[in-house]
């Protein structure tokens, strides 16, 4: 039932070489338009010429030819862009190899407009991070290069996704109410401008959407049951921080630590907010990443994926600087959970870090910064990262021992192409490890309906709209759960069979066939479990607190129906719980053990406790 298709894989280093094709329906079109416009232009020049029958007025022809010219041309310029933003914005119902050729064809067409010609530099400084990664000569010419290329959709899809994901989570549901007497005195307590708290309220918000809706993965996994790629780089199977993308962790919401932090830096570049993953290194040069720091004013405040939680100030009390977790010994040692887990790091061991720019190659190209700069009104988005200047600014914070490009996100890249090509030579890793999230990256109806879903809920479009009659996350997700008697029904119905695209092909053996069936109803569970899970988020993100209660109860956590979600909707409706006031009922869930998150759970359960105490001592003064 379900197959992935490879042209949906999100590895992008080797595609990046490709020039961009104009199919031949394009320049036809394309053609035809331009001769449209002269036409028009030609026959009102004749008509005006022999109306005034003057050649005086010649002049006043020509201005008003050149005005209408000039106005054209704008038009089409923002109708390329309008274009290229409304193929963006369909993206995940559109063919993606099709799409990103339109998308880059009418960026092209733009470009053509632009008069401005691109800078040839690039800051060389830092892409000796990468050299250890990309041959040296290879990227420049990539970079440099003033053509839109298919590869650079991606980039586009990316900023474009996030961007909506601010416009959205920036927003008072997603304040964590650890935080919020915090917030409130901060003002006489840390010196930071109106702008600057601004700022942080909004990383903070950032980031607990983040920890909500990125479950946590472990950083290793057992060794597989089947072969696996030999991996180029030093790469492992299922490797911390580069097993994903960005783009897959953000769309299918698991991740370990490491890719939590690359969508919470992508997020805060989305609002124009300087993060960047702080490791500290050793005399080898090997690196411990250890938290995401977020730059506002002067100061790094520190935010920690791994624990789900911004680090805790001193007496454990609102975010922690970079500055406090040197100079307070007690800063590093309260992330230690006494009889349970021990912080793998000491305030000796974050006196100097490293900044690490999570940044994609594409994001330094010229191009990106001119595509930026024309930008405007709600197709405002982040393109390009002044990776210098980034670099320099977190360089210029005590404890920061200078800042360079993160490997990860080349090395994601690299690790999705070589399973691409190892999937296409051995079957069962393709259907071992590719067809893993074929649930919603598949090729069948059920896929595509379940990933429409995943994309109106993460652009924030939870409700039907009837005027324009276009389905919200909530109904697209309440379609996927079909009832477990028909699924059960699936192995004895043949009109149930046939709704759901299964055929008996002739000739086909018993025992096959079985296996077909048998595997539909997997991933129709799959998806169903799925799609309940990521429903009762939206119930939460939509402000519906009871219901989202009631759905990660009653239905998330049904027992009947576990699922690779259950660790994460634990944690979520604790979350639900603290919003409803049910401080005790909320600490009891995070103090359960047996899930990846435990440890940073249990910090959690500790702050709210703090929070249980001064809420009930308020109510006795």
């Amino acid at each position: 039932m379900c197959s992935c298709n490879p042209n949906q894989g999100d590895s992008g280093v080797s595609s990046m070489m490709k020039q961009p094709g104009i199919s031949d329906m394009n320049r036809r079109s394309l053609s035809r338009s331009s001769g449209l416009r002269s036409g028009g232009l030609w026959i009102l020049t004749v008509f005006l010429i022999g109306g005034s029958g003057c050649r005086d007025d010649a002049e006043a022809i020509r201005q008003i030819q050149s005005k209408q010219l000039s106005e054209m041309q704008q038009k089409t310029q923002q109708d390329h862009l309008g274009e290229a933003f409304a193929l963006l914005g369909q993206f995940v119902e559109l063919n993606r190899e099709k799409a990103g050729q339109q998308v880059s064809f009418h960026l092209n067409q733009w470009r053509q407009s632009q008069a401005t010609s691109l800078p040839s530099a690039l800051p060389q400084a830092m892409l000796r991070s990468w050299s250890s990664l990309i041959a040296p000569g290879k990227l420049e010419p990539v970079l440099l290069a003033p053509d839109y290329r298919p590869s650079d959709v991606k980039l586009l899809r990316n900023s474009f996704l996030f961007r909506r994901i601010v416009t959205w989570a920036d927003a008072p549901q997603c304040d964590d109410p650890i935080l919020k007497d915090w917030f409130e005195s901060l003002s006489d307590e840390t010196p930071l401008s109106e702008d600057d708290t601004a700022r942080l309220v909004t990383a903070a918000r950032l980031f607990d959407w983040t920890v909500r809706n990125v479950a946590l993965q472990p950083s290793q996994f057992g060794a597989p049951p089947f072969d696996v790629p030999s991996y180029p780089l030093g790469l492992t199977f299922e490797g911390a921080g580069y097993r994903q993308t960005t783009y897959q962790t953000l769309w299918r919401g698991v991740g370990d630590s490491l890719q939590r932090s690359n969508v919470f830096c992508e997020l805060c570049l989305q609002a124009d907010i300087p993060a960047a993953i702080l490791a500290t290194q050793n005399d080898d040069g090997q690196r411990q990443p250890w938290c995401v720091g977020v730059l506002i004013g002067e100061q790094i405040f520190l935010f920690e994926p791994a624990l789900g939680l911004p680090v805790p100030g001193p007496n454990q009390r609102g975010i922690a600087t970079l500055q406090q977790a040197r100079k307070d010994p007690a800063v590093m040692r309260r992330l230690n959970v006494a009889g349970y887990f021990d912080y793998p790091m000491s305030r000796s061991d974050i006196q100097q870090s490293v900044a690490l720019l999570t940044i994609q190659p594409e994001r330094l190209a010229p191009r990106m910064k001119r595509l930026e700069d024309g930008l405007t009104g709600d197709r405002r988005m982040v393109l390009f990262a002044d990776a210098a200047k980034l670099a320099s600014d977190f360089d210029d914070v005590a404890g920061i021992a200078g800042a360079r490009l993160s490997e990860l996100p080349v090395l994601a890249e690299v690790y999705q192409a070589e399973n691409l090509r190892f999937a296409t030579r051995d079957p069962q890793f393709a259907a071992m490890y590719m067809q893993q999230w074929a649930v919603m990256e598949g090729t069948d109806a059920g896929a595509k309906s379940l990933a429409l879903a995943r994309w109106r809920h993460l652009m924030g479009r939870f409700a039907d709209d009837e005027v324009d009659g276009i389905q919200g996350a909530r109904t697209l997700y309440l379609e996927q759960r079909a009832p477990e008697y028909e699924i059960d029904d699936l192995r004895i119905d043949v009109d149930l069979q046939k709704r759901y695209g299964l055929r008996r092909e002739l000739g086909m053996a018993d025992d096959v066939f079985e296996n077909a069936l048998a595997r539909a109803q997997m991933f129709m569970r799959m998806g169903k479990r799925t799609a309940t899970y990521w429903l009762s988020l939206v119930q939460y993100d939509d402000g519906r607190t009871e219901t989202a209660k009631n759905w990660f109860e009653k239905r998330a956590l049904d027992p009947t129906q576990q699922s690779i979600w259950d660790a994460s909707a634990q944690y979520n409706l604790a979350r639900v719980l603290e919003k409803l006031g049910d401080l005790e009922s909320a600490i009891e869930v995070l103090k359960r053990d047996g899930t990846p998150a435990e440890h940073g759970s249990r910090l959690r359960a500790r702050l709210i406790g703090k929070l249980a105490e001064s809420s009930s001592k308020s109510l006795q003064d």
